[in-house]
C-alpha cells in the first residue's frame, strides 16, 4: 500500500472535499483525485460517492478513515516523541477514559494530581460509555479507565479495579424551589419536580429503591447521562437533583443552589481500571493515592437532614 495514497485520502475526508484538501496540501484536485483512485484500486472498494457536487464517504471509506487516523496519530506522536529525545526532554503520555456517567468535578479532582508529577505530563481524556472504554482498554489504547462502578467478572477484558473511594449523596436545589418544599426531608420530595441519573448510572439504580423504600414519589421531569447538564436544568430551579457530597461545597457556590438533605443508603462508588494488577504507572500511582488520601478521606458533611 502506498502510504502516500491513503495520506491524500485522509487529508480529503478531513477535509470535505478534494478542493479543501488541495489547497491545504499544495496540490491540484486532478492529482488528488487520481491518487485516491489508485488507493481504490489496491483495496478493491470505493472509498468516495458523490453526491450531487459533494463526496461522501462510502461504508468503505467510514472504515478506511478510521485506520487512517489511528496510523496518521501515531505517525504524529512518533515524530514528536523523536524531537523530545533530539532535546533530551520527555513528556510522559497518559491516556485515560472517564465513563460518561462520572461527573466532571469529580473526574477533575481525581485526575488532577497526574497533572502535579515531577515529570511533563500530556493528559490524552477521553470520554463515552463504559464498555466502550474498556474496549478501548484492552486494545492498550487507554492506559486507564474512571469509572463510577467496577470491572464486571462477566466481561472478557483482562483488567483490575483499583477502588479509590466513595461518597453519600447530597440533595439539591434552587432556592425558589427550595421554599415549595413541605415537611422534613425525605418527604419533602413528594410530588415535587426532579432531576435525576439516566439508567446507566449505578446509582439511579440505588435512588428508585430509595424512593421505593420511603414510599416518596417526585414528579421527575428529566433524565440524564451528563452531570453537568442535570446541574444545569437544577440551578435554573426545573427540579431537584442528587450529586455525591464529596462536591456539596463546590456544588453550592458554584451553582446557587442550597441543601436540602443528605442520605447515606445512597453511595456513589469509583474505580480506576487498568490492565495492571500492580500499580507501576506513575499517573495511575498520583491519582490512587490521592484519592485514597485526601478527596474521599474526609468529606466533612454536617449530620442533620440524613436519611
Amino acid at each position: 500500500m502506498n502510504f502516500k495514497h491513503l495520506h491524500y485520502f485522509w487529508v480529503t475526508a478531513r477535509a470535505g472535499g478534494v478542493m479543501r484538501a488541495g489547497e491545504q496540501l499544495h496540490t491540484t484536485p486532478q492529482t488528488l483525485s487520481g491518487q485516491i483512485k489508485l488507493l481504490e484500486e489496491r483495496f478493491g472498494r470505493k472509498l468516495f460517492r458523490k453526491s450531487g457536487r459533494r463526496l461522501e464517504l462510502t461504508d468503505d471509506g467510514h472504515l478506511a478513515l478510521g485506520y487512517a487516523d489511528e496510523i496518521f496519530t501515531l505517525g504524529a506522536e512518533l515524530e514528536g516523541a523523536m524531537r523530545q529525545a533530539g532535546s533530551g526532554a520527555r513528556t510522559l503520555e497518559f491516556r485515560v477514559g472517564v465513563a460518561d456517567s462520572v461527573a466532571k468535578s469529580v473526574a477533575y479532582r481525581l485526575l488532577e494530581p497526574a497533572l502535579s508529577l515531577a515529570e511533563p505530563v500530556r493528559l490524552v481524556c477521553s470520554e463515552g460509555k463504559f464498555p466502550d472504554l474498556l474496549g478501548q482498554l484492552a486494545l492498550h489504547r487507554l492506559d486507564l479507565v474512571i469509572a463510577d462502578e467496577p470491572l464486571s467478572r462477566r466481561v472478557s477484558v483482562k483488567a483490575f479495579n483499583h477502588a479509590l473511594g466513595s461518597s453519600p449523596m447530597s440533595f439539591f436545589c434552587a432556592p425558589a424551589l427550595r421554599a415549595q418544599l413541605k415537611g422534613p426531608f425525605p418527604q419533602c420530595l413528594q410530588g415535587m419536580p426532579m432531576l435525576i441519573q439516566g439508567a446507566a448510572s449505578s446509582v439511579r439504580q440505588q435512588l428508585d429503591g430509595w424512593l421505593a423504600r420511603h414510599q416518596i414519589q417526585p414528579r421527575v421531569v428529566g433524565e440524564f447521562d451528563d452531570g453537568a447538564l442535570m446541574t444545569a436544568f437544577g440551578r435554573e430551579g426545573r427540579g431537584v437533583f442528587m450529586s455525591p457530597t464529596v462536591l456539596e461545597s463546590e456544588t453550592v457556590s458554584q451553582y446557587g443552589v442550597e441543601v436540602i438533605g443528605r442520605s447515606e443508603e445512597l453511595v456513589e462508588e469509583f474505580f480506576a481500571v487498568s490492565v495492571e494488577r500492580r500499580i507501576t504507572h506513575p499517573c495511575v500511582a498520583a491519582i490512587t493515592q490521592a484519592a485514597r488520601g485526601r478527596l474521599f478521606r474526609a468529606l466533612g458533611a454536617p449530620s442533620q437532614n440524613r436519611s
